[in-house]
């Protein structure tokens, strides 16, 4: 199975877009969705809570699935059970549920309370989710384990390590989703096992119940060191594993453009791993494109702007390497003239959904925001002639206005055509709530120092007259 990932966390797309883009999902080559909905799931009673304002509907998931249903591709939900769990723990409702009372991360282990939660989370999600066949239970980075006080109490009288603790939460979610509903296999995010020794892992009884997915989205991934993890997952009982690259918001918290080139030589160090394991042990892949590095980051890609590089990853994957000709397909499918993997910048559009998108934040990122910072900060008059002290008191020579006059109201002309058709474009895939958080965070502020500077500048000139 080949998964795409859908990050849903603060940049849920209108279902609309969805039915635009996984028919291109499905023509590119995936067969399937691990979708995260963290807030966006339409919990109800005790959950109410954890709902953002932006959630899908009932109705709107059922839709989902029956759009992801008819492209071939088959879903499964993953929801958070131990780690990443702010979304949930910084609501004063579930904060005494916390490993460590200042921190909303990571879910305590301890508490009954806490496991009869997780029940209802479970319960709440595969309600709308009839008929899958696996349920992620996440479980990655959780962070601050053992440190809680209920958690050093416990580690110091049975003498446990903290990856024994993590792996008894683990055993408990999986035998709870194994037993309530038949038929359905656990998947688990692998990093908090990586550390046990093959003996631990064979005596938790772990490779019985859950089905583990190694993460690593790093361009110099180092396949000899999968391989041996892989190996010694398949020493410890566990007859399959899933592996998980990503396509986007794996290179910076705040990275805005997607840089291909770093996903394609993880999707291509990723098939050498396969290369080297049987055949039988592997079901699937899963290819992240994570939206928040966390609950409290900000956004990175968004969705449209990284569907190239997913595009190169799914043909690369299908293809066993990306070549010329895959490069062809590619662009066929993208209806794309030009596609540079080893830069950020491209300068042909497309027409995929949400090409307007990639082109317009391409454009803010190139043409407008480097301008503008060499304007405000490096030219010559603006900052021998009308720094922050000139335009406090209002005073400029009037022939530097001239001078730099120019350039401003181009630049700020500029900026409001952008800005313009950007949001009308992003309110078409988005909730109102991302297209603001987007503008507010990577463009906006340009945009006013660049305004303010305009309206100093005809103060300062005004002054003068």
């Amino acid at each position: 199975m080949i998964l795409v990932h859908l990050d849903l966390k603060g940049a849920p797309p209108k279902v609309s877009y969805l039915a635009e883009v996984f028919p291109l999902f499905s023509a590119l080559g995936a067969n399937g969705l691990l979708i995260e909905y963290e807030d966006t799931f339409p919990y109800y009673e005790e959950l109410l809570p954890l709902r953002s304002a932006h959630a899908y509907s009932p109705q709107e998931i059922r839709e989902i699935l029956r759009l992801a249903q008819m492209s071939n591709l088959e879903v499964i939900p993953l929801l958070q059970t131990f780690g990443h769990m702010e979304f949930v723990l910084k609501h004063k409702e579930f904060a005494h549920l916390r490993e460590m009372p200042m921190y909303p991360n990571s879910l305590n282990p301890h508490k009954e309370e806490s496991h009869q939660l997780l029940h209802v989370i479970i319960r709440q999600v595969m309600e709308l989710h009839p008929g899958v066949r696996w349920l992620h239970i996440g479980s990655d980075e959780v962070y601050y384990l053992g440190e809680g006080e209920e958690s050093k109490k416990y580690l110091s009288e049975s003498g446990q390590a903290v990856e024994d603790l993590f792996m008894c939460h683990l055993k408990k979610v999986a035998a709870h989703v194994v037993s309530t509903y038949p038929g359905i296999k656990p998947i688990a995010w692998d990093d908090m096992l990586r550390g046990a020794s093959a003996q631990t892992l064979t005596e938790s009884g772990l490779a019985q119940l859950v089905e583990p997915m190694i993460w690593d989205y790093t361009s110099n991934l180092e396949v000899d060191n999968r391989v041996a993890l892989i190996e010694k997952y398949s020493q410890c009982g566990f007859q399959k594993i899933w592996l998980a690259s990503a396509f986007k918001g794996a290179t910076g918290a705040s990275q805005q453009l997607t840089h291909i080139g770093h996903h394609l030589e993880n999707q291509r160090r990723w098939l050498q791993v396969m290369q080297r394991i049987p055949d039988e042990s592997l079901q699937g892949m899963v290819i992240t494109g994570w939206q928040r590095y966390d609950h409290f980051s900000v956004l990175c890609e968004l969705l449209p702007v990284g569907i190239p590089s997913l595009a190169v990853c799914l043909q690369t994957l299908k293809n066993g390497d990306y070549s010329e000709q895959v490069a062809v397909s590619v662009k066929d499918i993208l209806g794309m003239s030009h596609l540079d993997t080893e830069n950020y910048f491209s300068e042909a559009s497309g027409s995929f959904p949400g090409s307007d998108v990639l082109v317009l934040i391409t454009q803010i990122v190139f043409f407008l925001k480097m301008p503008t910072q060499d304007f405000l900060e490096k030219n010559r008059i603006v900052t021998g002639w009308f720094s922050s002290f000139h335009r406090k008191r209002k005073m400029i020579h009037p022939i530097m206005v001239q001078q730099i006059e120019p350039e401003a109201v181009r630049l700020l002309s500029n900026w409001t055509l952008v800005l313009r058709d950007l949001q009308a474009a992003l309110l078409k895939i988005f909730p109102a709530i991302t297209v603001e958080e987007w503008m507010e965070e990577h463009s906006l502020p340009y945009y006013q120092q660049l305004q303010e500077f305009v309206q100093d500048l005809n103060s300062a000139l005004e002054n003068q007259t």
